[in-house]
């Protein structure tokens, strides 16, 4: 039986910011219900109360949705000022955690040479093929078994780029401290209640992203992933090598 091929994937960097991130993230989602259970209502606009009209509230969610909530919750038992200040020490940590990642990843050129995306792999053609390697279970390009696939790049740049800013500059527009330093916050996004809508939507969807990149994980093979986050060097599959 022949050894694996292994080839360097990953940065120094890069496996800190990932492992730095999970822990902060996994506690940021957690305060961050124990926050929503405080008021379960979300509104658009600048002010919100019980009486005002709401776009969601959690009485209207799915009870198996709810019953997660409620494990992964920290602190366990109700407790607003415990959640508050889980939730805002671990948002300096994600802040900072990708600041430097970002000032790292310019320098070593990750970005430009990993995350770039194309404009022939986003033609729908690709676009398809991608999707369609993807439910074969079939994860890397024999050709390139190291690059990121389109899909995989279009998920990390969303992450990097859109979603945890959001969250960060969301966060600070529900900051009185922060409203009374920069006021154009609050204008940018349309008001503090909508502010507070836009933080849940992006957490929503950062929790739908570790949902499915621990799915891939899982189905590309869990050590060989694991491992080179861990150490750098990823096992190359048998057809690529």
């Amino acid at each position: 039986m022949t050894e694996p091929v292994l080839i360097k994937r990953h940065a120094v960097a890069t496996r800190v910011w990932h492992w730095v991130t999970a822990i902060t993230m996994f506690i940021m989602i957690g305060s961050g219900v124990g926050i929503l259970k405080a008021h379960p209502r979300f509104y658009w606009g600048r002010y919100g109360a019980n009486f005002d009209s709401a776009w969601t509230t959690l009485d209207q969610w799915p009870n198996w949705v709810v019953t997660g909530l409620n494990l992964i919750t920290i602190p366990a038992s109700y407790n607003l000022a415990i959640s508050r200040r889980w939730h805002l020490l671990f948002a300096l940590v994600l802040a900072f955690a990708l600041l430097g990642f970002m000032v790292v990843s310019l320098i070593n050129r990750h970005f430009q040479r990993d995350l770039r995306v194309r404009a022939a792999e986003i033609a729908p053609r690709e676009l398809a093929h991608d999707v369609r390697e993807h439910l074969a279970l079939r994860f890397h390009d024999p050709r390139k078994p190291g690059a990121y696939n389109i899909l995989q790049k279009l998920s990390y740049v969303a992450t990097i780029f859109v979603l945890i800013p959001l969250m960060i500059f969301t966060g600070l527009a529900m900051s009185p401290n922060m409203d009374a330093a920069w006021p154009w916050l609050l204008d940018l996004f349309g008001g503090r209640q909508s502010a507070r809508s836009i933080h849940f939507i992006a957490a929503s969807g950062l929790t739908l992203f570790i949902v499915a990149h621990l799915a891939l994980v899982i189905l590309a093979g869990v050590w060989n992933e694991v491992r080179s986050m861990i150490t750098g060097r990823w096992a190359q599959p048998e057809d690529a090598a």
